[in-house]
């Protein structure tokens, strides 16, 4: 089984070395290999800000790199890991390039079936937020967030604070490794069917403006009367209840928008 980390360290420190412990305790139960995507080695541009992607089509982005090439690296592998170090209290630059260059995505999400697992370290503050920040990017681009995890590794070693990243690191193995052995889709939470539902409800309303996004999801069958979700899986009925009232908020909005 193969995991792609997609590292947004610059360097071969802490968060690498957090890596290679998880996937030391996960070849203990399964085997898998990692292969490291070093976004600071990428050859990726950062984002423009044109909207082509959103209007036209990922393809006509203006900027020529690795975009299309790690696009199908990820679309390969069995699973992903995002891991950054905290640095200004967010994820590193190299993965918020990254983030950037794939926010087509947000609009056309593509990755479902993949199970993502999250890895951040800190000198002291910052992972509960960045780790909350990449599970929204992961979940709205299809994944399936299955653990995360936040280390403080501080420059002085600590046995107190190695002995509890040891064990963090164990845990989320035996957890990672369990959604791994487990093929049965997870059910949608309300926050993902919301934003099905809002996202379909602003996109239905967006044939002329932005012709790739419309197309995209009419090809999928996301505007069919009784599309309840990205995937065929079973959705909580309240959750599509409350999730059509605001696709149906979504819409008119939009609608209004264009009007004026």
């Amino acid at each position: 089984m193969k995991i792609l980390v997609i590292m947004g360290s610059p360097r071969k420190g802490n968060t690498f070395r957090a890596c290679e412990d998880l996937h030391e305790q996960m070849q203990k139960d399964i085997p898998v290999t990692f292969e490291y995507l070093w976004l600071q080695d990428a050859h990726l541009l950062p984002c423009r800000g044109c909207l082509t992607c959103f209007t036209h089509g990922e393809e006509t982005c203006p900027n020529k790199d690795d975009a299309i090439a790690i696009e199908q690296k990820m679309h390969q592998a069995d699973a992903f890991i995002f891991a950054s170090p905290v640095y200004g209290m967010n994820v590193t630059g190299q993965m918020k390039i990254f983030i950037d260059r794939f926010s087509y995505v947000f609009h056309r999400p593509r990755f479902f079936g993949k199970k993502a697992f999250l890895l951040v370290t800190t000198g002291v503050l910052g992972a509960p937020s960045v780790l909350s920040y990449l599970e929204k990017v992961a979940r709205i681009w299809g994944c399936e967030v299955v653990g995360k995890v936040g280390l403080i590794t501080p420059g002085l070693d600590s046995g107190k604070i190695v002995t509890k990243n040891e064990k963090m690191i164990a845990d989320s193995a035996r957890v990672f490794t369990k959604s791994l052995q487990n093929p049965r889709k997870k059910r949608p939470g309300l926050w993902d069917v919301i934003i099905f539902h809002g996202q379909r409800g602003a996109f239905s309303q967006l044939e002329k403006i932005s012709p790739a996004d419309y197309q995209y999801w009419k090809s999928r069958g996301w505007f069919n009367p009784g599309a309840r979700y990205f995937t065929d899986v079973r959705v909580n009925p309240l959750y599509h209840g409350i999730g059509k009232i605001l696709g149906s908020i979504s819409a008119r909005k939009i609608q209004k928008e264009l009007k004026n």
